[in-house]
């Protein structure tokens, strides 16, 4: 008798172990499967660091607003990245970063572009136009001055990107009408919905002839 109880006994030992264990394992699983993806991404980024560590710069030569200079920049930064964070120019605005926006445009020998869609790296010998460059010294741009006569703004984040495309849109000669500059300036998003000030603003410049 004594002989099966003990075996009873180990027997329900291992029975209460193995739920014990299963238990301890469906909670673990149960908590990973329950994570944020943001401590998930949090590691992917932090793994991503470390890749990014090992990776080689490549030398640019590069002139930003008549400044030269020559960096060394990891090859997946962008143009954007490169003014914002190793240039101290934070006049460009990151806005969406995926090119939709348009906060990030400046201009690249004279042809506008959005900063957050072009390598560093691919631009090699460039000469790059910031916000920061279009004024000479307290002389404010002539689109700058348009833009606070007509109240071009509201909360002005989009303002620098608007201010660098309503220059390219006169200089492409796309500026010929309301509806004109506002088909050619669509790539820019106000959130404040002051569009129909800053087409006053372009349209101003354009029939004032002074766009330098």
């Amino acid at each position: 008798m004594a002989s099966k109880k003990n075996n009873t006994n180990e027997v329900d030992n291992q029975s209460n172990t193995s739920r014990r264990d299963f238990i301890k394992k469906s909670g673990l699983l149960t908590a990973l499967a329950l994570s944020p993806p943001s401590l998930v991404m949090a590691s992917e980024n932090k793994w991503d660091e470390k890749i990014a560590e090992y990776l080689e710069t490549v030398p640019l030569a590069i002139e930003v607003n008549g400044k030269k200079h020559n960096l060394n920049v990891e090859p997946r930064t962008t143009l954007l990245d490169l003014l914002r964070e190793q240039l101290q120019l934070t006049g460009t605005k990151k806005g969406c970063d995926h090119g939709q926006c348009g906060a990030c445009t400046v201009h690249v020998n004279g042809t506008r572009i959005l900063s957050c869609l072009s390598l560093a790296s691919m631009q090699q010998n460039a000469q790059v136009t910031t916000i920061e460059g279009l004024s000479k010294g307290k002389k404010l741009h002539p689109m700058q001055e348009a833009f606070i006569k007509n109240d071009g703004f509201q909360c002005g984040y989009c303002t620098p990107g608007q201010i660098m495309s309503g220059i390219a849109c006169i200089k492409e000669g796309h500026a010929n009408s309301r509806e004109e500059i506002s088909e050619y300036m669509s790539g820019n998003i106000c959130r404040c919905g002051a569009y129909h000030n800053i087409v006053d603003a372009i349209t101003e410049v354009k029939k004032g002839g002074i766009l330098s």
